[in-house]
């Protein structure tokens, strides 16, 4: 499995359980505002991987990837929000941002990768 599969797969399981904490969210503790926040940024990360897929130049590819590494940081910063509000226990927490912070890593692995092979192509 190449590294970019690995990335969607990990990206789409992370927006999973980011769409299932956002329905905990509204239903335990009727939280709206602060769970709509990491539902947004927590799903977009998978669909700024996704657009990338299909690029129109590297160049393109590192953009929609950087949009997706802001994306993920943002996520995690809910996360903390959320787990420092007492809106989710550690357990859930330390799963969750383990998960955001692997996702951090390979997004980031992939654009310097990426920036590399651009920069070796350059004349």
């Amino acid at each position: 499995m190449s590294k970019e599969s690995i990335l969607k797969t990990k990206s789409f399981d992370f927006a999973v359980r980011i769409i299932k904490l956002y329905k905990y969210l509204k239903k335990t503790h009727h939280e709206f505002e602060l769970s709509l926040q990491v539902l947004r940024a927590g799903t977009s990360v998978g669909a700024l991987i996704r657009e990338a897929e299909h690029a129109e130049s590297r160049k393109d590819f590192i953009h929609k990837l950087n949009i997706g590494l802001k994306e993920i940081n943002e996520s995690v910063y809910w996360l903390d929000l959320l787990f420092a509000t007492d809106f989710i226990n550690k357990p859930m927490y330390d799963s969750m941002k383990t998960d955001g912070e692997t996702l951090l890593r390979m997004l980031i692995a992939s654009i310097k990768t990426t920036r590399s092979r651009n920069t070796a192509l350059s004349p």
